[in-house]
Parts: C-alpha cells; structure tokens; sequence
C-alpha cells in the first residue's frame, strides 16, 4: 500500500519558501497532533516572528537615521549660507539671491537695488577692545539692520565689518530710504557691559541696470562705499559711472604698489635722534620713500594706508627692516658710530600679529651682522597695548633677543601708568602733537611736564618727535627730556648725508658750513612709515 506523505510537510516547504523569498509575514499553521512536525512548525514561525520583529527595528533605524542624515544636510546647507557670528546671509547666499533678483528683472520686474556698508574705524574697536568685543558689536549691528527691512529683503554680512542688503524690486528713492534708516540705527550707541561704542557706517548704492550681473552689481556698490568713505561729510554715496575711474586708478596705484615692493623701488631717507643736552645723534629712525617713476616722490601718507589695506604692508616692512639693518651695518664699517648709537625701525600691527616675524628679524640681524642691541622698532600704542598672545610673545622674544621695543605716537591713545608698566618696552616716543601748539599762559610747560612725569613713573625714558623750534627744545631740555626729533635738528636725509654727518662729529643743529648738509633742500618729511 503506497505511503501518503503528511501534507504538513509540503505546508512547512511552502512556508520555509515563502520566508526565504522574503515574505516574513509568513507563518505555516500547526496542527493538533504536537508532534515532531510540529515542533519544527513551531520552530519555523518563531524564526520568522523573529526575523520579522529585527527587520522592522531595521526599518525603524534606517528610517530615523535617514531622517537624521537629511535634517544634517539641511543644517549644513543653511550653514553654508550663513554667516556663523551674525546668523545673517554670508557671500555665497547673497550671490544666489542676487542671480535670482536679476533674474526676475529679466522676465519684467523692477532691477533689485543693492546697498553695501562698511562700519567706520571699526578697526579701533577690536585694537582697544578686543577681538571678543568687535564680534559683540558686529552681531549687534547685525540684528539692527536686519530689524529695518522687508521679509523679501536679504541682509547678509560678507566679511569683517563688512555688510551688504539687497532690495528685490526697488527703486531709487526705497534703497535711499532704507540707507538712511540704516545711518538712523547705528545712531545709536552700543552698550556691551562697561563698553559704549558709537558705530558708523559708509554706504554705497547701487540700483541695478537691466540685464546687469551680479558680480558687476557688487562691484559697484563698493565703488560706490569706497567713494562714501572718502567723504564723511556725506556717508552715503549713489554709484556713478565716473566712479569707477578712481577705483581704477586705486587699483592701479595698489598694483604699481605691489611692483615697486619687488623691483626695488622704494628708498629709506633717516632721521637724527638727538641729545637734547649735547646735541649729540643718538640715532637715526629709518623713514620709507616711494620713488614712482611718473608721480616723482610718494610720501608715506599716501602709500602707507593703502598698504594696509591691501596687505603689502608687511612685505613693505620687512623690506624696510632689511634694508635700514644693512645700511647700518654699513656705516658701522665705515665709520666709528658712538656707543649706544641705535636705528629705528616703525614696526606696523600686522607685522606684530605674524607668527613668524621674531625668526625674521632674527635673520635680519643674521644677515646684516648688526648687534641686536643696535636696533630700536617702533610701535604704535594701539600695537602694543591691545596684542593678542602672539604680540605678546613676539614682543618678549624681541626683547630677550637684546631689541628695544619703543611706544610710538604716545599720546594718541591710552597714556595711562598702568599700561605703561605691563609693557615690555624700553622708551616712549611722545608724539608731536603734544608739543604742537603753543600756550603763553605756562599750561603746555604744565602738560608736557605731566605727560613726563607719567612716562618717568613708568620707569621709562621719553623721546619727543615733531620738535620744530628752539624754544622747543630748550623747553623740554629745562623739563629734563633727554631726547628728541624733529625738523629743528634735521629733516630726513639720504644715507650719504647721515654718514657726512657722523663722520664730522657735528652737533645738532648744525649749521650747513660745518657739515656738508644743506637742510634747506632736505625732501619734506611724513610721518614715519
């Protein structure tokens, strides 16, 4: 009699199948008998309850971290887009709202307008105050402008002090409005714990033409900011195409700028630091002079702050530095320089601020073979007082080095004993605007005698710079100054003048007969670098 195979069999094959297809739903039906069969039934659907219970926890998993891989890429897309100090819109997003704006002008909408604004000596702010401050004050404007426009506005923050709003579908009149609105908030004054900043701002319009493109709608609202800063007497400035020329011939100076720094074309003229006492030079500050081969001589107020602005200023200062160390060296070859007699080198912030700058005077000095001790640098009160950690370390490195560190134009900012004392500077050079105007009733005798007392307090020696007149220097003489600079001694000369000079041993002032120096025909002099 042939054998019947039991139909659970086939029922736990078709299920077995069912789930290895994977269909975990799957679930084959015991029967009553509870016997070995069964058992595997039993086994087979607990598997799959099993394999079915991790696949939807998988699922979930999957679900949740896809949801949270996409949310990522939201947040990173909006950072992206902005500007992480302020919150505002960052260059790249105000592109793309610019494109799409001219875009729209294109199918018939109005241009949109962009307007481009720049806080004034906001510099000051983060040199006096700190890096920590200047963000505080940023974000602050940051949250005013954006409370003075449109919900279809985009205020965005494009860098430093930098901002800029774009007005979709404006006119002349609306950007004009909302400029002035932007002067009216930064009216105010900005309280950050026990500091009152009272910010400002330059601003350049621009009302796009049709058809126009966004980089070149940036480029002229910034001519147009940069015509604004010029001006203070009118802060707000409507681009005009004749603009663009001064840009031009901006960006033209700035170029030859970067030209003569590379060719050489730069010259150093030097100034006599002079013993109010005897006379006697103490040393020569080292004053930088553009030869341009057009323009004639370029004084330093004219190329320094460009300088700055685009950066040149430290090749400028270390090609300064280089060439006044191997002038000394040279007149100490050919000369018998008193003891103690010192160059002077100006010392900008941005140099102060380079990591590297203690190893390149190091091999200044290397190559020039000058003593450390012979070499003076110069830096602003603003420099010395507000430097980071590493102005702190360049400034003991110079000092341990056996460079001395001098306070320049003390005056024009801080002057306080406190900061004095936690300097690590050798002498303070008073600037001439202290010594500048003249007082018949005693108080400027009063006052600069203050302003000594203070740097004495220190425990530091002063040099006053500007020194213009014989009665001058008698009077700081009378006061106890051992030191001094300025036209009354001797305007800057060439190298060949200087060392015409310390080879005669002549005093100062001297007359022209007594040394080959003619001072009526030296070249003007600017301000020290």
């Amino acid at each position: 009699m042939p054998h019947n195979p039991d139909p659970r069999l086939q029922r736990l094959v078709d299920g077995m199948v069912s789930l290895a297809g994977g269909d975990l739903t799957t679930r084959v039906e015991p029967s009553a008998a509870r016997d070995e069969i069964d058992a595997v039934i039993t086994g087979v659907n607990l598997l799959a309850e099993e394999l079915e219970l991790s696949y939807s926890e998988l699922e979930r998993r999957v679900e949740t971290r896809t949801a949270e891989l996409r949310q990522a890429h939201r947040d990173m897309s909006r950072m992206a887009l902005t500007d992480a100090l302020t919150g505002l819109a960052n260059r790249t997003a105000l592109a793309n709202e610019m494109a799409a704006a001219l875009e729209d002008a294109r199918s018939g909408q109005r241009t949109p307008a962009l307007l481009l604004l720049d806080l004034d000596s906001f510099k000051q702010v983060n040199d006096s105050f700190g890096h920590d401050a200047g963000d505080r004050v940023l974000t602050v404007v940051g949250n005013r402008l954006r409370s003075i426009v449109r919900d279809i506005d985009t205020v965005a923050r494009l860098g430093g002090d930098e901002f800029a709003i774009l007005l979709p579908r404006a006119t002349t009149d609306l950007a004009l409005q909302v400029a002035h609105r932007i002067l009216g908030v930064l009216n105010d004054d900005i309280r950050l714990d026990e500091l009152t900043v009272w910010p400002q701002a330059s601003i350049g319009v621009r009302v796009a033409d049709t058809g126009q493109s966004a980089q070149s709608l940036l480029l002229d609202a910034d001519t147009a900011m940069y015509e604004a800063k010029k001006d203070p007497q009118n802060r707000i400035k409507i681009f005009q195409s004749h603009m663009l020329q001064a840009r031009q011939l901006h960006n033209q100076i700035a170029s030859e700028l970067r030209g003569a720094i590379a060719t050489g074309g730069f010259e150093l003229e030097y100034q006599p630091v002079v013993d109010l006492s005897t006379g006697r030079p103490l040393g020569v500050e080292a004053l930088v002079r553009w030869n341009h081969p057009v323009r004639g001589r370029v004084m330093p107020s004219d190329f320094i702050p460009m300088a700055e602005q685009t950066g040149l200023i430290i090749d400028l200062g270390r090609w300064t530095l280089s060439a006044a160390a191997h002038q000394f060296a040279e007149w100490s070859a050919e000369l018998e320089l008193d003891p103690g007699f010192q160059i002077r080198v100006n010392l900008s912030v941005a140099e102060l601020q380079r990591i590297d700058l203690v190893d390149h005077v190091r091999g200044v000095l290397r190559d020039s073979g000058i003593a450390a001790e012979s070499l003076v640098l110069e830096i602003t009160e603003t420099g010395l007082v507000t430097g980071g950690e590493v102005e702190t370390y360049s400034l003991l490195a110079l000092r341990k080095l056996g460079i001395g560190i001098e306070i320049d134009d003390f005056g024009t900012g801080y002057s306080s004993i406190s900061y004095l004392r936690e300097l690590p500077v050798d002498l303070v050079k008073v600037d001439r605007s202290i010594i500048a105007t003249h007082s018949a009733d005693g108080s400027q005798q009063e006052f600069i005698a203050a302003v000594l007392q203070l740097i004495r307090a220190a425990g530091l020696d002063a040099i006053f710079e500007g020194i213009e007149t014989q009665e001058q220097a008698e009077q700081l003489r009378d006061l106890g100054c051992t030191g001094g600079q300025g036209f009354y001694f001797s305007k800057p000369v060439s190298p060949k003048r200087i060392a015409q000079l310390l080879h005669s041993g002549s005093r100062l002032p001297a007359a022209a007969d007594e040394v080959d120096v003619d001072l009526t025909s030296m070249a003007s002099s600017g301000h020290p670098d």
